[in-house]
């Protein structure tokens, strides 16, 4: 079965030297003498060659971040390159994309809109310069879809981690089962008494075909500190030998899994603490339902009541973030996902969070506009 997705691309400025229109203010070069850059690479003490390399880049590392291969595409089987072009203006912003060459089956829309979200990210790039000035410019990107098979498994350090399986990783009686033991399993540090610490920590677990338990990663949502992860490391291992391994090709293979431990006070004097994260709890629960209904604005209001009362809950932040993303609201976005990254330490959103906090600026574009 042919997978999604490796995204190839090649960026070029091409043509001949030429200009449109009678004003020079309007007027739209192909060629100049120094051609736009992408932003993030200007403030490098080195040649203006190796800039161009670096901001090149850094302009398809945001576009491999973003592209969706369409699904249409997909099922069709198509591949090729799309070329659009777009207007860099002397302002660092950019215009007028348009498609110059399409595949179909969405793929030209597709890499309009991620086009138009260099905007939106807040990107600034190097605007085209001719004699010391900048000037409006065109940008021609050829962007390659490809579709090609991707292994059925993924490396996690030195641990091969099936991703892709015939029969997926089970527990002995089921995921109810599991629930139960850990319930049973897992005890309360009284350290966390004193302040009624409540939340959650993730437990990443790799098992083995011959049933070993290792852990993979951990992520505390609520930052609850040392003690509580090692009782979660604790009795994440010591569903030893209670897992059924997946199984790939008639054998069996070493496959992931996330638990979920959650922790809550039972202290008599921090049942207060613990209703209101229940409530909280239902109240992200039911903003997630509203956004995906279609109801945003709706949602976001209910997420933001359980944050009201639980500020820094990472899982919350997570939740209203990647609405806020989705909704392309990349101030609130920031905002939210990077707090939860200080909390949790969560490495998920690396990649894009700087563009997402608009922070792809350069001193060479605002000069430019001086």
């Amino acid at each position: 079965m042919r997978q999604i997705i490796t995204l190839f691309f090649l960026v070029s400025l091409f043509g001949t030297s030429n200009a449109f229109g009678q004003e020079p203010d309007t007027m739209i070069y192909q060629t100049v003498q120094e051609p736009a850059r992408f932003p993030g690479c200007e403030q490098l003490d080195t040649t203006i060659s190796f800039i161009e390399q670096c901001a090149n880049a850094n302009l398809l590392n945001f576009v491999y971040s973003n592209i969706r291969y369409p699904q249409e595409a997909i099922q069709n089987n198509v591949e090729g390159s799309v070329v659009v072009r777009f207007v860099v203006e002397p302002d660092s912003t950019i215009s007028s994309p348009e498609v110059l060459r399409d595949i179909g089956d969405g793929c030209g829309p597709e890499v309009i809109r991620v086009v138009n979200l260099i905007n939106q990210a807040g990107a600034k790039w190097k605007p085209g310069i001719n004699d010391g000035k900048p000037v409006r410019s065109y940008f021609t990107l050829p962007i390659k879809f490809k579709l090609e098979e991707l292994p059925p498994y993924t490396m996690v350090g030195r641990d091969t981690v099936y991703t892709r399986v015939e029969t997926p990783l089970d527990y002995e009686g089921g995921l109810e089962q599991l629930n139960v033991y850990l319930a049973d399993r897992l005890d309360y540090p009284p350290s966390g008494n004193d302040s009624c610490m409540i939340g959650n920590i993730q437990v990443q677990v790799l098992i083995q075909p011959n049933g070993d338990v290792k852990v993979l990663d951990i992520v505390d949502f609520n930052d609850l500190g040392f003690d509580f992860w090692y009782e979660s490391i604790d009795a994440a291992t010591s569903t030893l030998g209670k897992w059924i391994p997946a199984t790939f090709e008639g054998r069996k293979v070493p496959s992931a899994f996330d638990i979920t431990m959650n922790f809550a006070p039972d202290d008599d004097a921090c049942k207060m603490i613990v209703d209101q994260y229940k409530e909280a709890t239902d109240k992200i629960n039911e903003g997630a339902k509203l956004y995906n209904e279609g109801k945003q604005e709706e949602g976001i209001a209910k997420m933001s009541e359980a944050i009201e009362v639980f500020p820094e809950d990472a899982n919350f932040l997570l939740a209203r973030g990647q609405a806020y993303l989705d909704m392309s609201s990349f101030d609130e976005a920031c905002s939210d996902i990077s707090l939860a990254r200080r909390i949790s330490l969560i490495k998920w959103y690396d990649n894009v969070l700087n563009l997402i906090c608009n922070k792809l600026t350069t001193t060479g574009g605002d000069e430019a506009q001086k």
